[in-house]
């Protein structure tokens, strides 16, 4: 049965209308604290929630337009940034610059809305990802929020996803982001060396979104699997090359036994 979470929301969905002229000072904004991330995994993790969808992917409209980010600040206002661990906008390109203060976060007044999903990865008991991070997705409308706990410290699912429904979450059991036209799983497998339960991304019909790595390895498969088979029908033609050089031969022989005998091979 689907869990319904109703935390108080703020106009979910609707973002204020800002022009430039109305933009929070970005010059105060922080983009980079200086605080590493949980983990290995956790640094590991983040990073195939976002490499493999550059590598392998052309967003919903297969036109490119995406953007996928990890760790980095998300600003709905000029306040306190949430941070999530991973987040995938659709629809969107990231703005010229990328060195410069208001493109080193996600800031919904230049990308023009909010991302369509955030992804928190639980690393402790007391990071709120259920309770309050889980409370201010809500409250900015963000359609799909996922909790990815590999190690059951919030409960005993490794991955919860919840979409907005009616201004509120709902818990969904089916792990299908139909809007972004992207769907997750749980994938037990080796990544950059490490073997461990990770979060993927999956095409609508389950089919994992190759890393670089593997798109590369695919293709070399595809490429050594055509040239095996260039190399069979190689391989048939010699064979039946030599079946008509043995006929020829084999004609060219009794001809000349019929010559022998005076017979003109012409005339039969």
């Amino acid at each position: 049965m689907s869990t319904i979470i109703t935390p108080t929301p703020i106009t979910p969905g609707s973002l204020p209308q800002l022009s430039a002229a109305d933009f929070p000072d970005e010059s105060k904004l922080i983009s980079d604290d200086g605080q590493p991330v949980d983990s290995i995994f956790a640094e590991k993790q983040m990073r195939l929630l976002t490499e493999p969808l550059y590598a392998s992917w052309k967003g919903p409209q297969g036109d490119g337009r995406f953007v996928a980010m990890a760790n980095v600040g998300l600003y709905f206002t000029g306040e306190d940034p949430l941070v999530p661990d991973a987040l995938l906008s659709v629809d969107v390109t990231t703005p010229p610059g990328v060195y410069t203060k208001e493109v080193r976060s996600y800031l919904v007044w230049r990308f023009g809305k909010s991302p369509d999903v955030v992804i928190e990865i639980v690393s402790g008991k007391v990071g709120g990802e259920d309770t309050d991070k889980l409370e201010k997705y809500s409250r900015w409308g963000i359609p799909y929020y996922v909790i990815f706990d590999p190690e059951h410290y919030l409960s005993d699912e490794s991955l919860r996803i919840f979409a907005m429904m009616k201004g509120r979450y709902r818990k969904v059991e089916e792990p299908y982001l139909e809007n972004v036209g992207l769907s997750l799983t749980l994938w037990k497998g080796q990544f950059e060396h490490v073997d461990q339960l990770w979060l993927r991304w999956c095409d609508l019909e389950g089919d994992p979104i190759l890393t670089g790595a593997e798109k590369a390895e695919s293709e070399y498969q595809r490429a050594e699997s055509v040239n095996q088979k260039l190399q069979a029908e190689k391989q048939k033609l010699r064979v039946e090359q030599r079946k008509v050089e043995a006929e020829v031969q084999k004609v060219a022989k009794l001809e000349a036994l019929l010559k022998e005998h005076g017979i003109d091979p012409g005339q039969l």
